[in-house]
């Protein structure tokens, strides 16, 4: 069995627990539990918009990991985008099986990519301040073009475009965890994203000395 099976099998089960965690979440509202998380998470909440955001750009980082596997034979890099694409695919697993316990749509054509970070703070014609650019929905995201030089490198040069694209990747999706950590009422979702504003912090860090050893810089988002 390949690791995309293994990652996939992972996802399945670890959607199954932390969803489970999420079901006793909300439906304790008789103790501790604040009025605010014993319900189910409207398709307009923070909760729900947070866990198809972020299942999209996690699905990105995931399909650029892969990328640059197949493009370097550099050891450490390898291991780095395994990593990165073994997490993500995890934590995707989980959001999407949140949405499918919550009975919401993994997809939501009434509101825009992270309309649930600054409700009622769309335009007079409904749209966010950022606009989807080449194929990138949210900040921090790669466009079909990045995607295309990504694909087309090789070793070293690989390597840099995987690094830059990716730290600028963790950067956008830090914040949108952060936004989470403010909004979010499910505790189980709340410190998921916790987890994630500390990991990616880490691992910016890490691609950060990467792209040093490599003469390269951070590229500017």
């Amino acid at each position: 069995m390949n690791r995309t099976q293994w990652a996939a099998i992972t996802a399945v089960v670890l959607a199954l627990l932390f969803a489970g965690a999420a079901t006793v979440a909300s439906a304790g509202g008789g103790d501790s539990t604040s009025e605010s998380t014993s319900r189910t998470p409207s398709a307009d909440s923070a909760d729900a918009g947070f866990a198809r955001d972020m299942s999209v750009h996690h699905q990105q980082a995931v399909e650029m990991s892969f990328i640059v596997r197949d493009r370097t034979q550099d050891d450490e890099v390898r291991r780095l985008a395994y990593d990165i694409a073994n997490t993500q695919a995890n934590q995707r697993g989980m959001m999407l099986g949140w949405l499918d316990l919550w009975g919401l749509p993994k997809l939501s054509a009434d509101s825009e990519p992270m309309a649930w970070m600054m409700p009622g703070m769309q335009g007079h014609d409904g749209h966010m301040g950022h606009q989807a650019k080449d194929g990138a929905l949210m900040p921090g995201m790669a466009t079909r073009t990045d995607l295309d030089r990504l694909g087309r490198a090789s070793g070293k040069q690989a390597e840099i475009e995987y690094l830059q694209l990716m730290i600028n990747h963790h950067n956008g999706g830090i914040s949108m965890a952060a936004g989470c950590v403010k909004l979010c009422t499910v505790g189980p979702e709340r410190e998921l994203a916790e987890g994630m504003v500390a990991a990616q912090r880490s691992e910016v860090e890490l691609m950060v000395d990467l792209l040093h050893k490599r003469g390269a810089e951070v590229r500017a988002s």
